[in-house]
């Protein structure tokens, strides 16, 4: 399995604690350099402006391979990183600090989930609480982890068909309007559960208090 992570540059107490895998590939994203750094993890390369990076940082950074775009762009960092990440063709991509700080900036990121959503590559966005994911319509299985819940949510107008089995809530068929709290804060009560859909873009968010 190949899988790249990306590191942002959010809020360092947002993130969760970064471990080394060899088998990973990571990417830091201008500031989240300094994310990385901490937790000892030599980045495989460094994407961004550098606008909010130190001179001391920049001169960690040209020691990397890294790529460096202007201030002024149409595009964020992580989504150029995303996007950069994309065409590797990895089995997972996730994305660390892209929550917990400014809200425009965590609203836009969760949207750059849905380049992936039609893409044989699933991008997970991770924080210290929360493991986060687009899905379209299909049947998918999940485990039971050391996230207690498991929530649901429809991204656009609706979810059609939605089944859930192994939960404590079940569900068979059942309608998910956009703004529903009907499948909050559900709970696996089997080791996998699954759940399946008809129609529309799902939300997937994995959390714990």
């Amino acid at each position: 399995m190949k899988n790249i992570n990306i590191v942002a540059g959010g809020p360092f107490s947002s993130l969760p604690v970064l471990r080394l895998d060899s088998n990973e590939i990571w990417i830091a994203v201008d500031r989240g350099l300094e994310h990385l750094l901490r937790y000892d993890i030599e980045p495989d390369y460094v994407l961004g402006d550098f606008d909010s990076v130190s001179p001391k940082l920049m001169n960690k950074i040209r020691q990397q391979r890294f790529k460096q775009f202007p201030a002024q762009k149409d595009e964020t960092d992580l989504e150029l990183a995303i996007s950069y990440a994309l065409k590797e063709k990895p089995d997972i991509i996730n994305v660390f600090g892209a929550t917990g700080g400014r809200l425009d900036h965590g609203l836009v990121n969760l949207q750059l989930l849905l380049r992936s959503i039609d893409r044989s590559t699933t991008v997970f966005m991770i924080d210290n609480k929360n493991k986060i994911t687009l899905k379209k319509p299909g049947m998918y299985s999940i485990n039971k982890s050391e996230y207690k819940y498991v929530s649901f949510l429809s991204f656009f107008e609706k979810i059609e068909g939605l089944t859930l089995q192994g939960f404590k809530y079940p569900l068979t068929l059942a309608t998910l309007e956009c703004g529903s709290s009907l499948c909050i804060s559900n709970e696996l009560i089997l080791d996998i559960g699954t759940y399946s859909f008809s129609s529309g873009i799902l939300i997937v968010v994995e959390s714990c208090d």
